[in-house]
C-alpha cells in the first residue's frame, strides 16, 4: 500500500465498526463468513448485477461503480436513482431492521461524496435500505459526515501504509464479528495488559 493508492469504500464502514477489523480485511487479506455476513451477502445479490431501469421518470442504476481522484476512494454504490429535477439520490442495501447505525452512514456519505466529484453536483441525501423491515432510512450528509469521511479516510491510509495492525476493541461489538476467531480479541487485550503491567511492576514512582 503506497499513500497514492486509493481506499475502498468499504473500508470505511468497516473502520468506523472497528479498526482492528477493517486491517484484518484490507491491511492482511483475512475474511470469515457468519450468518450476519450471510445475510449481507444475500442482501446485496438484490443488486450486485450493474444494469438499469427507469420508474416514473427516476433512472435507477445498480452496482454503479464510484471513485473520487480527490479524496482517493473507489468502490461502487449498491443503487443510485437519478430523478429529473437532478437530484442524484444513493441508496445503500444492509440486512437487518431499520436503525441508525454510524458505520453505515458513513459509507453512504462518502458514495455521496464519490458521486459529487463524478458529476459535479451536489448530493444532498440518501438512504439506507433496511431488508429485514423493508424500510428506507433516509440519511442527510452533513458537514459533520463529510468531515468524518475524509479522517477516516486519513487514518486507514495511514494504517495500511504503517502496515500495523490496530489493537482489538474486545466490546459488544465483538460478538457478531465474524473474523472474532481470527482476531483473537481476548487473549490479545489481555496480553496487552499482562505486558503494561510487567511495565508497572518495578515502577520507581511508586
Amino acid at each position: 500500500m503506497t499513500e497514492t493508492d486509493p481506499i475502498p469504500l468499504s473500508a470505511l464502514q468497516h473502520w468506523a465498526y472497528c479498526p482492528r477489523q477493517c486491517g484484518l480485511i484490507h491491511l492482511e487479506q483475512a475474511f470469515a463468513d457468519n450468518i450476519h455476513t450471510a445475510r449481507g451477502q444475500a442482501v446485496h445479490h438484490l443488486v450486485d448485477t450493474p444494469g438499469y431501469e427507469t420508474k416514473a421518470g427516476v433512472r435507477i442504476e445498480r452496482a454503479l461503480p464510484l471513485w473520487s481522484d480527490r479524496l482517493n476512494l473507489i468502490g461502487k454504490a449498491d443503487l443510485v436513482e437519478f430523478h429529473p429535477d437532478g437530484t442524484v439520490f444513493p441508496v445503500e442495501f444492509k440486512h437487518g431492521a431499520k436503525r441508525q447505525k454510524l458505520h453505515d452512514d458513513l459509507q453512504l456519505a462518502a458514495q455521496a461524496m464519490c458521486l459529487e466529484d463524478m458529476l459535479g453536483r451536489l448530493v444532498h441525501k440518501g438512504a439506507i435500505f433496511h431488508a429485514s423491515s423493508h424500510r428506507r432510512r433516509e440519511v442527510t450528509i452533513t458537514p459533520a459526515l463529510r468531515q468524518l469521511v475524509i479522517e477516516t479516510a486519513e487514518a486507514i491510509r495511514a494504517m495500511l501504509v504503517a502496515g500495523r495492525l490496530p489493537p482489538p476493541v474486545n466490546d459488544s461489538r465483538c460478538k457478531e464479528c465474524s473474523l472474532k476467531d481470527i482476531c483473537q480479541p481476548e487473549a490479545v487485550a489481555d496480553h496487552t495488559r499482562q505486558s503494561m503491567l510487567k511495565r508497572n511492576l518495578f515502577n520507581p514512582e511508586e
